[in-house]
């Protein structure tokens, strides 16, 4: 316990899945804690269970003005920031030929651009804090590895990697104390693995089995990590890859 005492964290997708697990650890170690989501009633209602620590804002992560709110909201309300976690995603299973403009760019938009505004408008909210600091975008193992079905999930998770290597770069050459990092989860047991398996209940069987461990991951097991990479234990670590996926990768 304590691990994120006088911490102050945004996490975006925060209304269910890795982002609610995620603002649960970080609660329980002693962060106040700031949950962004799309949708209001899901929001406000993880930010309820979580108690007086927690507030939920509405935010469309792809627009700057939303940042730019949220980013003001929770200087107001906590006085600080300390801790960006960029966790809204979206996937949609299609190959390059599937692949619309609708499907590019509403991916494009949550996945990268999302993280892109997070990551550069932390920087900026935190760079003269005289704190430690930790921006974490929640990238994929399909942002290392590709997959057929899933080209512009891949290029956004990969975008995210490298967006975050060059950010990290950046403050460690202008010596700013934000540490900026990569999770790469395997498969995880959340809404968006749902949505991808609804329609064919043996995709879920296949995507067990591609995880040497025999099982998907589950949020709190990523919510772990986080809570290393949030807390001043990972002070040496930036523009790394933290990969939680079960064996995955190591095939």
């Amino acid at each position: 316990m304590g691990r994120l005492d006088n911490k102050v964290a945004i996490v975006t997708g925060g209304s269910k899945g890795i982002g609610a697990a995620v603002a649960k650890k970080f609660i329980e170690e002693g962060a106040k804690v700031v949950l962004t989501a799309r949708k209001m009633d899901e929001g406000q209602k993880v930010a309820d269970q979580l108690g007086d620590n927690a507030i939920f804002i509405q935010q469309d992560v792809a627009r700057k003005g939303d940042w730019d709110r949220v980013i003001r909201q929770t200087v107001q309300v906590f006085g600080k920031l300390n801790i960006v976690v960029n966790n809204a995603g979206i996937a949609e299973y299609a190959d390059i030929e599937k692949t619309d403009a609708e499907i590019w760019d509403k991916t494009i938009d949550v996945n990268l651009t999302g993280t892109m505004w997070g990551t550069k408008l932390g920087i900026e909210a935190m760079k003269n804090n005289g704190e430690k600091n930790s921006i974490i975008n929640m990238s994929s193992i399909e942002g290392l590895i590709g997959d057929p079905d899933l080209f512009a999930y891949n290029a956004s998770k990969g975008g995210v990697r490298l967006l975050t290597k060059s950010a990290a770069l950046d403050c460690a050459r202008k010596g700013y104390d934000i540490r900026v990092n990569t999770i790469h989860p395997g498969y995880v047991s959340t809404p968006l693995v749902d949505n991808l398996v609804k329609d064919d209940p043996k995709t879920n069987d296949h995507l067990v089995s591609l995880h040497p461990m025999g099982r998907l991951g589950k949020p709190e097991e990523i919510a772990n990590l986080a809570l290393y990479l949030a807390s001043d234990e990972s002070s040496f670590s930036t523009g790394s890859e933290f990969v939680a996926d079960g064996g995955y990768t190591a095939q």
